[in-house]
């Protein structure tokens, strides 16, 4: 049995990807960087989400069969962003709009998808499974856990886990 699945977002995701990335440039009021106009559309699925349905697909999945694992959830990068922003200034005690303010449109990657799906009914009609989170949940829960581990951030952030491979295997 195979799988393949959708963007992922939760807690513990290293920070270089989108929602990590803007949920900590938002706490310290960097700049948020939109490629192009953010209109690329990506499906999103919680994490946790995702973990059950690899379970499902390990206990009830047919062998040789590949299941596709999506969020039923496309998004938009630009509506996704002002989402993030919005629940953000409420749960930073900020204006309304604050948060809006930081993004800064950059020119897209060559070559760059402007659009990342996945149908996953297969999933949903053979073994049952669904997600269990809408977005907003979604997200308000995985900006809670990134705003509780501040100091995780700040150690994964601080570069310092690069010298610690360049330390441990340059020389292997």
């Amino acid at each position: 049995m195979l799988s393949n699945c959708s963007n992922n977002y939760g807690p513990n995701q290293f920070p270089e990807k989108l929602i990590p990335l803007f949920i900590n440039n938002i706490r310290n009021n960097k700049p948020l960087p939109v490629y192009g106009k953010g209109e690329n559309v990506r499906d999103w699925l919680y994490v946790v989400d995702h973990a059950r349905a690899i379970d499902d697909v390990f206990h009830k999945g047919r062998n040789g069969e590949t299941y596709n694992i999506g969020g039923f959830n496309e998004w938009e990068n630009l509506a996704l962003i002002k989402v993030i922003c919005k629940t953000m200034d409420e749960k930073l005690g900020r204006e309304i709009g604050t948060s809006e303010q930081l993004i800064t449109y950059v020119t897209d990657r060559a070559g760059h998808d402007l659009r990342y799906a996945i149908d996953a009914n297969k999933i949903m009609n053979e073994l049952g499974w669904q997600p269990s989170l809408q977005f907003e949940e979604g997200i308000s829960k995985t900006i809670d856990w990134y705003m509780q581990n501040q100091q995780w951030m700040d150690e994964v952030t601080s570069g310092d886990y690069q010298k610690y491979y360049s330390n441990m295997y340059a020389n292997r």
